[in-house]
């Protein structure tokens, strides 16, 4: 019985420790599987493929070699799910696919057009720019946005320390308040009010914050949202030719590999990032099933400019749309570039206006009352 006992417990400590590696494991592979490949290894993906594809490497070939002198873990298992997908007689575009938060609709529509066409190499090739320009000016874009943000948050919390610990300490010595001018008693209340309700104001930006996200999950807040967006002062214009960079550079690559146009402005559509583009686009769509031409549907519309459209125009009647359109998007990633550094130049001398009025407001209230018990003072 005891050697019952004892066997029985040794089987309950091995399902314990296989139990507990199962579940190591797989809480691995779930952190691994929530992870996103970054765009510059997709770039660097796509450019060795396509030449050792021009080689006359096999698919499968290649990516072996890729997954052999790959360490990153992520990259090293998704190699290994490629070559697992195309073991089982799968292609490459139908392998890429299955990673749908990794590699985009667009991305493997035109891989698959190269597999069709026999360019592959070449499709690739296409791939690794188009991502390597989208990523260039999504970065340009934030980067533009990032350093007047974190100007107005050291404003901000500039504001915060002076109210909260500053301003309590020099108004202790100004005795009764009731006399002192409107600007300082202004002051000091807005100091009390910090002092007293810091955690009112946190709350109300974390209340806004939850707010906005939860409207902008909302189909029609989602909407209304980019709207907004789109017609904030100076951000807004360069919203707006990132997102005609976007399309014009997805459409002429999904046109170049041989998708219609059809399809091409559905795949567009969920690539732009902004709602609104998304609706004009998916409108547009329709518009050509029925017969009319690009140019013709987009004129006179105020989110495509009369340029793009006049550009669209000449490439459908000399058939050479995916080539113009790919000028066009060339030409709006110029266009980021100069307003991005013209918003740098523009906002920074804004922001330090407006953080010295802020300032100067500050010490004026603190020092006109000083400044009155000096004058009494010297007329006594």
């Amino acid at each position: 019985m005891s050697d019952f006992l004892i066997l029985d417990t040794k089987s309950e400590e091995q399902k314990s420790s296989v139990t507990q590696g199962f579940s190591m494991d797989s809480f691995d592979a779930w952190l691994i599987s929530k992870q996103k490949i970054k765009l510059e290894h997709k770039v660097i993906f796509f450019r060795l493929l396509a030449t050792m594809v021009n080689a006359g490497l096999s698919i499968m070939k290649a990516v072996g070699i890729l997954e052999k002198q790959e360490k990153n873990v992520l990259l090293k298992r998704a190699y290994g799910n490629i070559i697992t997908g195309i073991k089982s007689g799968k292609n490459l575009s139908q392998t890429l696919r299955e990673y749908g938060e990794n590699f985009s609709d667009s991305e493997c529509s035109i891989i698959e057009s190269g597999e069709k066409t026999g360019k592959l190499n070449f499709s690739l090739i296409q791939l690794a720019d188009q991502v390597e320009k989208v990523s260039s000016i999504s970065k340009k874009l934030k980067g533009a946005l990032m350093y007047p943000a974190a100007i107005v948050v050291v404003m901000i919390g500039s504001i915060m320390v002076l109210m909260t610990m500053v301003v309590p300490k020099i108004v202790e010595i100004f005795g009764d308040k009731d006399k002192l001018p409107p600007l300082t008693r202004m002051l000091i209340a807005t100091s009390d009010f910090f002092v007293g309700y810091w955690w009112a104001v946190i709350l109300l930006f974390l209340g806004l914050f939850v707010a906005i996200s939860f409207w902008k999950q909302t189909e029609s807040g989602h909407y209304r949202f980019d709207k907004i967006m789109l017609h904030l002062p100076i951000i807004g214009k360069v919203m707006q030719k990132v997102i005609l960079s976007k399309f014009s550079r997805v459409l002429s690559n999904l046109l170049s590999s041989g998708i219609s146009i059809v399809e091409s402005l559905r795949i567009v559509s969920d690539v732009v990032g902004n709602e609104v583009y998304r609706q004009r686009i998916l409108l547009l769509r329709e518009d050509i099933k029925k017969g009319i031409k690009i140019g013709e549907s987009l004129e006179d519309d105020r989110l495509f400019p009369e340029m793009l459209v006049q550009m669209i125009k000449v490439g459908e009647e000399t058939a050479k749309l995916d080539t113009i359109i790919l000028k066009i998007a060339d030409f709006y990633d110029e266009e980021v570039d100069t307003t991005i550094n013209s918003i740098n130049k523009l906002l920074e001398p804004i922001i330090i206006v407006s953080m010295a009025v802020v300032v100067g407001f500050i010490a004026v209230g603190i020092m006109q009352p000083i400044m009155n018990l000096a004058d009494v003072v010297s007329e006594k």
